[in-house]
């Protein structure tokens, strides 16, 4: 647990982790996570680390384990992987890892990139809790990133809240 008192507002900590096994050997500049860091930074989170892995199961549950286990994040949000290459395995790294599924974070960032992309059907992007800490998949490109995780910002604060602990009701603004 964090340690703050219910009712006490403190700023949201991210880890962003970018799966390319090209980017990983230095072949390709990564664009996705700052543009990544850039969006949560805008929102106030602290993004207290940035890393870059191969696509590679072990060592992406590996890593999600070690930042959401160390209690240095709120959020882990991992890019790249999603799709059906045969390197694409974070949603799998990401199910050896959580707790708890998420359905409804994939299902909307689905439904808001089919908006504008019909091979957004083909995302297997995933979302889950592993202690006290949300982890969402994003795909790779800066593009659908971005777009994927403005679909469910909006649940982000609210679902870490409750993960680590708040007690107040779920009533949605505007609700009685």
């Amino acid at each position: 647990m964090s340690g703050h008192s219910h009712g006490e507002s403190r700023t949201l900590r991210a880890c962003i982790l970018v799966l390319s096994d090209k980017g990983s050997r230095g072949e390709r500049a990564d664009t996705s996570g700052p543009a990544l860091r850039d969006f949560l930074t805008e929102r106030g989170v602290e993004v207290v680390c940035l890393e870059l892995l191969p696509d590679t199961r072990n060592l992406i549950a590996e890593w999600i384990s070690a930042q959401a286990d160390s209690g240095r994040c709120d959020l882990i949000v991992t890019c790249g992987g999603t799709g059906v290459s045969p390197r694409d395995v974070t949603p799998e790294a990401t199910r050896d890892v959580i707790n708890l599924e998420l359905p409804g974070f994939g299902e909307r960032m689905r439904a808001a990139s089919l908006e504008k992309s019909p091979h957004a059907i083909v995302s297997r992007a995933i979302a889950g809790l592993r202690k006290g800490c949300l982890i969402i998949n994003l795909p790779g490109s800066p593009r659908a990133a971005l777009e994927n995780l403005e679909a469910v910002w909006g649940a982000v604060p609210h679902t870490v809240a409750k993960l680590q602990g708040d007690m107040t009701d779920c009533a949605a603004p505007g609700d009685k």
